[in-house]
């Protein structure tokens, strides 16, 4: 561990549940299940899907970006409903995630974990799809953990002409 990283104080139940988060949330986007997706996100949830070049850059360029989840909501019925692409299959791989803050409002915590996406096309052999980290707000809500926010800072300058599915 690095001398200057402090690892925020965690109970072991709020550890798991954070964790449970981030394999229900690849759980439900790898089966398809677009209606869950948005399911995730606090009512003003914010999803973003941005290159690490503007991220570190600050840059404000996304290349998808939505602040609620009435937009995720919409973004899920066009993937099912008006969307025409090649059909394929999506597979996340994410790192065990870090808490990194702790914030003072109990129930809310600053989390990142790594992830890789796979993709499988009809009759194609599987290829790396999309890279890069997750960078979340999670919050304690009466339904449980959702994200506050979720930003996926993608590693790659070059990315598939199309980006149907979440990541």
């Amino acid at each position: 561990m690095s001398p200057n990283l402090k690892t925020p104080q965690l109970n072991f139940e709020d550890w798991l549940a954070i964790t449970q988060l981030y394999a229900d949330y690849a759980s439900a986007v790898d089966s398809g299940q677009w209606d869950l997706w948005p399911e995730f996100f606090t009512e003003d949830g914010i999803y973003r899907l941005q290159p690490r070049e503007n991220h570190e850059r600050g840059f404000p360029l996304a290349t998808l970006a939505f602040t609620s989840k009435g937009m995720l909501k919409d973004r899920a019925f066009g993937i099912k409903e008006t969307l025409f692409h090649d059909p394929y299959y999506q597979r996340h791989v994410v790192g065990m995630p870090v808490v990194l803050e702790a914030q003072a409002d109990p129930g809310r915590w600053r989390c990142e974990a790594n992830y890789a996406v796979f993709r499988t096309k009809l009759s194609e052999v599987s290829t790396v799809f999309n890279v890069g980290r997750y960078l979340d707000i999670i919050v304690r809500t009466p339904q449980g953990l959702k994200f506050a926010s979720r930003e996926c800072i993608y590693d790659s300058e070059m990315i598939p002409n199309s980006i149907i599915y979440p990541i």
